[in-house]
């Protein structure tokens, strides 16, 4: 089921979303600086370092959401016993790739509502955060942004409910490992220039371009043939 076309789209997803996370979670990237020591935070190469590792528990956690989220799908799919199983997959997952459209695009507010899904989870989780502050090593980075990864985000729960579509645990855990590495360069560049990439996420008029895109891309895959299943 995981064909190269959902790989990429889940890539450039994180790419474009960032944009969307930065406007919203800037200030949580500045609050995981400012939870590292004075010495680390003067020091680029040990604060690049540390916010790269922030970064890897993270995406960690993105893989095991997806690991899970791509059995769970099978296993509904599988208990069905749906044989055009696998074309309604896949275009729920366009579906949800227009609705991440809309919703970064800020066209839908409701779509919001999302986000609160998470919250139960991550109240039990944000004590254990505080537990790690001061983040003075990395062993203490990586579980950080293990934790980080659960924060309640509408676009994080959208692309798991994609990954639903996946096919398996092994290409839901790629596809979140797709969007998590997407998510990777703007979320190391706010770690450092954080007010300038905060302004450009924030403008109304970025926010909609990335949304077209997305709903673009997400049109574009249906003309794309599927992989062919090997049973």
């Amino acid at each position: 089921m995981n064909d190269p076309v959902n790989l990429t789209s889940a890539f450039l997803l994180g790419l474009f979303s960032t944009i969307h996370c930065i406007g919203m979670c800037g200030g949580i990237i500045g609050a995981l600086s400012l939870s590292l020591p004075v010495e680390v935070r003067n020091n680029k190469p040990r604060l690049f370092i540390f916010v790269t590792t922030y970064n890897i528990g993270r995406i960690t956690s993105y893989t095991l959401a997806g690991m899970a989220a791509g059995a769970l799908g099978t296993g509904v799919l599988a208990s069905t016993g749906f044989d055009q199983g696998h074309a309604v997959l896949r275009y729920l997952g366009v579906t949800m790739m227009v609705a991440v459209g809309i919703y970064l695009a800020g066209w839908l507010p409701q779509l919001a509502v999302i986000e609160k899904i998470g919250v139960p989870l991550w109240k039990k989780l944000e004590p254990i955060g505080r537990k790690l502050m001061p983040v003075a090593n990395l062993p203490k980075a990586l579980a950080y942004g293990m934790i980080w990864g659960w924060l309640p985000c509408g676009l994080v729960y959208f692309v798991l409910i994609w990954t639903l579509t996946a096919g398996g645990a092994l290409h839901g855990a790629l596809m979140m490992l797709a969007f998590g590495l997407g998510t990777l360069p703007t979320l190391l560049a706010a770690g450092f220039m954080t007010s300038w990439v905060t302004r450009f996420a924030r403008n109304p008029t970025t926010r909609t371009i990335v949304g077209v895109l997305i709903i673009a891309m997400a049109i574009g895959s249906l003309f794309v043939p599927m992989a062919t299943h090997h049973h």
